[in-house]
């Protein structure tokens, strides 16, 4: 115990910050780090081509179905024991992961690395929160936190693409190992436990978002392989909207709800919670689809595809960093606005790749315009959606920003996939494809247009600051 920060002493700021910033790492480095490295994955272990998206889905299902009960979990029962459970969960589920010899084991796996995300993710916003009360000092680090989230997606495709060509593709998971051991040594001995909120749980609002966000996820990735008028998927779908809609009820009844109905009572929140979901459905299609283009179109290897992302990447990472000095010049709202914009630019651009297009002309370039509004977007976003947020509520509302994060990468998903085959029909092998990935990145864009749209009209009614 005396590794233990005193009560009322002053946090080790700059420890916590590193061990949140780690922790996401894990988190958002295993959405994308197997995308390259699936054909090497269904080669060895022997997976179908539709059960290969169970890689994915598997880890999505239960990140997202988890992810309110955890959150306000953090609240009730402490956000550092929550942490510390996310990362040892996460940490055992990756050399689950790594050691897998069969596909049933490691999607199993990959459903409890899920379930360890859904833990942890909420646990370290909320603990940024409350740490970084000032004003600047938490534009910086939530700057940080989002610069982590969108470098570590682009990185783990350049990673994921060079381990499984020139090593492994399970050292992806394995790198996971020490870093989660080191971060669990930290915690403990760096964070103190948060004040705990009295009273009952609220188990009958944990089941109903719990089981409604989990049927809503499973129908959302069904239908991206057996179609919107699947039975299954329809049954999945119409569970999942009945159980949220009763969850609702159960929150606004509810004496301590797990997510209170307070926090989409502000403007600025409720555009951050829809631009999100929009801009992540328009980032993942963004990245499903460029993949393949890159692998399938222009044939290039898994450690080329990945470092095709690497322009992309850096300069995501350069104007992340400038995120905090252009908020205090341009203020959060502008800079969400123009980070939007560039990013719409890039996306409409690079629609209109073909088989005829080269990289450097035709996807480098655009691909330049989405890292740099990547780099402009993802913290503003993440700073309106826990704007004004009282320290109960830390959890609840980081949990809410984390939903809309895992809603927007399944439905935006699902609903790419979906239309990518419009117009098909008399098409085949690399024109095929290639029109999909026009019609996909199209249907992105018009994701981007719309979460453009609610910025401004909010920008417009004076909530945004």
């Amino acid at each position: 115990m005396k590794n233990l920060p005193a009560t009322g002493a002053a946090p080790h700021k700059a420890a916590i910050l590193a061990i949140i910033l780690a922790s996401y790492v894990m988190i958002v480095l295993d959405t994308s780090i197997v995308l390259t490295g699936l054909p090497r994955i269904q080669s060895e272990l022997g997976f179908s081509d539709t059960g290969l998206a169970w890689v994915q889905s598997a880890y999505t299902l239960t990140f997202g179905g988890l992810l309110l009960l955890a959150a306000r979990a953090g609240d009730t029962f402490g956000r550092r024991r929550l942490l510390q459970w996310g990362l040892a969960l996460f940490t055992l589920a990756s050399l689950a992961i790594g050691v897998a010899r069969s596909p049933a084991m490691l999607i199993a796996a990959r459903a409890i690395q899920g379930a360890g995300a859904a833990i942890l993710a909420p646990s370290t916003l909320a603990l940024l929160q409350t740490t970084f009360t000032d004003a600047r000092e938490r534009t910086r680090a939530i700057a940080l936190y989002s610069a982590t989230a969108g470098i570590a997606a682009s990185v783990g495709m350049v990673l994921g693409g060079v381990l499984a060509e020139w090593l492994s593709w399970r050292v992806g998971f394995f790198i996971n190992l020490p870093i989660g051991v080191a971060m669990l040594v930290a915690a403990r001995r760096f964070i103190a436990e948060s004040d705990r909120s009295q009273g009952r749980f609220d188990v009958a609002g944990a089941a109903a978002s719990t089981l409604g966000m989990s049927a809503l996820v499973y129908g959302l990735i069904r239908s991206a392989g057996a179609g919107w008028g699947d039975a299954l998927t329809q049954g999945a779908l119409a569970a999942g909207v009945l159980l949220l809609a009763a969850f609702l009820v159960i929150e606004r009844r509810a004496a301590q709800p797990i997510m209170p109905l307070r926090l989409f009572a502000d403007a600025q929140r409720n555009a951050a919670y829809g631009a999100r979901l929009l801009f992540l459905g328009a980032m993942i299609g963004f990245f499903f689809f460029t993949t393949q283009f890159l692998q399938r179109v222009l044939h290039y290897p898994p450690s080329l595809t990945g470092l095709a992302f690497l322009p992309m990447t850096l300069l995501n990472f350069g104007v992340a960093l400038c995120v905090p000095r252009l908020t205090r010049r341009w203020g959060n709202a502008r800079l969400l606005a123009c980070g939007l914009l560039t990013t719409l630019l890039g996306m409409a651009w690079l629609s209109r790749v073909d088989v005829g297009t080269a990289y450097w002309l035709g996807v480098a370039l655009p691909m330049l315009l989405i890292g740099a509004g990547q780099g402009m977007t993802l913290s503003p976003l993440t700073a309106a959606g826990v704007a004004g947020v009282p320290a109960q509520d830390a959890g609840a509302a980081s949990g809410i920003v984390n939903v809309a994060h895992q809603l927007g990468n399944s439905l935006g998903l699902a609903s790419l996939v979906a239309i990518s085959a419009f117009g098909a029909r008399h098409l085949a092998g690399a024109a095929l494809l290639a029109h999909r990935v026009t019609v996909a990145l199209g249907g992105a864009a018009a994701m981007l247009a719309l979460a453009l749209l609610l910025v401004l009209c909010a920008r417009t009614e004076g909530k945004v600051a």
